[in-house]
């Protein structure tokens, strides 16, 4: 169900361009759509690095945000350093009303424990952004005061009409810098009779190229801020305030990343085109910029950026519905365009942090959930396994896990529920538990689990019962038939002599092994009349035992011993299989004795039995009428 499939584009050779805001974005995509199979080899920083996710409460998080959030922690973690949460709340339209508690849960579910942030507090709060903007407005009337910004008066008609004018000419729809020519004092005086404005950036003419340690060396002498087309000129000139006062993005997050003092920010190429931008108003500042790494965008088997409409990716919903555990989807989350040395993909949290690298891929992340699948499965092992050896992280997963679990097994609707002795043998959940313990390595969904393992919790009723499969081995012969029959009574009998305080998975498995060499002894005797008698039939069981043991380096009578007592008691496990679990497959065969417990086995052994030698005879008869030769 729930393989990973990252298919990185080509990467060009050359530089990337980064245009103007409206050419910007379809050249980063391009370099990204088109680059190479490559991962990038950036080292890591030999100082501890100072990291952030700053999100905005407009929604669930979802996979592609706790994959960036993944990435500055694992940072922060590798290199000593620390990993903040800043949330970037500004535009309180778009604020959803529980989002930020839900944020703050799906990242503490997934382990991803902020040093400083809300809730926590730190030395550079406040960090939520709403809370600052008297820090935002003091920093911009700096970037007035040096005439890197300059107040924009211009309304709302009148930028609409210049920007379907620019269209027009097949422009970008930038500013005219109409305002940028008043005068300082005319500019403070409008401002202070209370006259709405922005505070627009005064871009660059050229861009200078920067580094990014994924993608390289970005920009160049075409990265302009300015467009001339027609007699008319472009500026890119961002707003930096807007007239409420509150900051943009583009204001906010380099004023933050700067008094926070972070020193490596890993965002999403969707980022890469602001990226002159804020290097900009670094050098207006007067400030030294972080280093950036830009990672691939997760987009679906269409190449498309992930969606509601595509895939359900919220943390929420991937938790809650499909039931994955942390460990598993902060794995998988990992291997989304990043690559590391180890010899398996299956790692957990520690184990990442220990094996991070700066190696992203460069280019998109395709996804698809079989790896996710594949990685539950290796993470409820690894849980059962933790909590069993006192790990207290453990615990809350495979508390998950049961809940889960035991919500189907006592929903009637949904499934039958306990039934003959097994819910009485042990408390329900402690019952569940000890199926867990031996077969998580096959947990995926909880659904999934107690269909497999349906026959722990109702009887094998006759209508249900497999008995009607003969051992895998063609009954042919009364020799065959004989054994079947032999292998029944032993079954029989073996465990009827076994005891409550006896029955454990240990004793249990020694008692089958037992039972195989008994009977292979007694029968071994008979080979020599069945021999006489006449050539037995191919295909039959002793023809196949008689075959394997010819091919045994020592031969003779030893030889015929051993592979029988082999052949007997794989034939003994299925038979097994056939009583307890209706053919299934399931925890091992002595764990699953144990958890059933004696009284339900010794029943299903007993009513296995007798319709096995029911179908035995009727096919004995069958045989008997059809060849007359047996």
């Amino acid at each position: 169900m729930l393989t990973l499939c990252t298919r990185p584009a080509r990467c060009v050779s050359r530089p990337l361009t980064i245009w103007r805001t409206d050419n910007v974005r379809r050249i980063a995509s391009a370099a990204v759509l088109h680059a190479k199979s490559s991962t990038s080899k950036s080292k890591l920083p030999s100082t501890p690095a100072r990291t952030r996710f700053a999100p905005s409460p407009t929604g669930q998080l979802h996979l592609g945000s706790l994959r960036t959030a993944l990435f500055n922690y694992l940072l922060a973690r590798r290199t000593g350093g620390q990993f903040l949460l800043r949330l970037e709340d500004t535009d309180a339209k778009r604020t959803v009303p529980g989002a930020e508690q839900s944020l703050y849960a799906d990242l503490r579910w997934a382990g991803l424990q902020w040093d400083e942030g809300p809730e926590i507090g730190g030395p550079y709060g406040p960090y939520r952004q709403s809370e600052r903007t008297p820090i935002y407005r003091q920093h911009a009337a700096e970037l007035l005061k040096t005439d890197h910004a300059y107040r924009c008066f211009c309304s709302a008609d009148r930028l609409d009409a210049l920007a379907r004018q620019r269209r027009e000419l097949g422009m970008p729809t930038d500013y005219d810098r109409t305002c940028a020519h008043l005068t300082e004092s005319e500019s403070t005086e409008r401002a202070a009779n209370g006259e709405a404005h922005v505070v627009r950036l005064r871009a660059p003419d050229t861009y200078p190229p920067f580094t990014d340690l994924v993608y390289g060396r970005i920009g160049g002498a075409d990265t302009k801020g300015v467009t001339m087309k027609h007699g008319e000129i472009a500026y890119e000139d961002p707003i930096l305030l807007k007239s409420d006062g509150t900051p943009t993005y583009h204001l906010a997050n380099v004023i933050d990343d700067h008094l926070m003092e972070i020193t490596h920010v890993v965002r999403a190429t969707e980022w890469l085109p602001s990226t002159p931008k804020h290097l900009a108003l670094y050098r207006a500042f007067g400030w030294e910029a972080p280093a950036y790494m830009h990672v691939g965008l997760l987009v679906d088997s269409e190449g498309r950026k992930l969606s509601k409409r595509t895939m359900s990716t919220s943390v929420h919903d991937i938790r809650d519905e499909s039931h994955i555990l942390a460990p598993a989807l902060v794995n998988f989350a990992a291997l989304l365009g990043w690559s590391h040395g180890r010899r398996s993909d299956v790692m957990q949290l520690d184990q990442l942090v220990d094996a991070f690298q700066a190696k992203f891929t460069r280019g998109n992340v395709t996804v698809s959930l079989e790896k996710l699948g594949f990685l539950q499965k290796a993470h409820a092992a690894l849980t059962v396994q933790d909590a069993e050896g006192g790990k207290p992280e453990a615990h809350k997963d495979l508390r998950e896990m049961l809940d889960a679990l035991l919500l189907l097994v006592k929903d009637t609707t949904a499934y039958p529920g306990p039934s003959e002795k097994t819910a009485f043998s042990k408390p329900l959940r402690e019952y569940v538990q000890s199926i867990l313990a031996h077969d998580a390595r096959n947990y995926e969904t909880p659904q999934g689990f107690i269909t497999r393992n349906s026959w722990f919790f109702r009887p094998i009723t006759e209508a249900e019962a497999d008995y009607q499969n003969p051992p895998p081995v063609e009954i042919a012969t009364q020799d065959d038939i004989d054994f079947a029959g032999d292998l029944s009574t032993v079954v029989d009998a073996e465990f009827a002599s076994m005891g409550r305080e006896e029955w454990k998975h240990d004793k249990l498995e020694a008692a089958m092994k037992d039972a195989t060499q008994r009977l292979a002894s007694e029968r071994t005797q008979q080979d020599e009349t069945i021999m006489s008698k006449r050539e037995p039939p191919m295909g039959t069981l002793h023809e196949m035992i008689i075959k394997l043991s010819s091919q045994e380096p020592d031969g003779g009578d030893a030889a015929l011993l051993k592979i029988r007592q082999k052949v007997y008691y794989r034939l003994l496990c299925k038979y097994m299989r056939l009583a307890l679990l209706n053919g299934n497959d399931g925890p091992g065969l002595g764990w699953t004795m144990e958890i059933l417990g004696r009284e339900v086995c010794l029943e299903r052994i007993r009513q296995c039995g007798e319709k096995y030698r029911d179908h035995l005879h009727r096919d004995m008869r069958s045989v008997d009428g059809k060849d007359s030769n047996l």
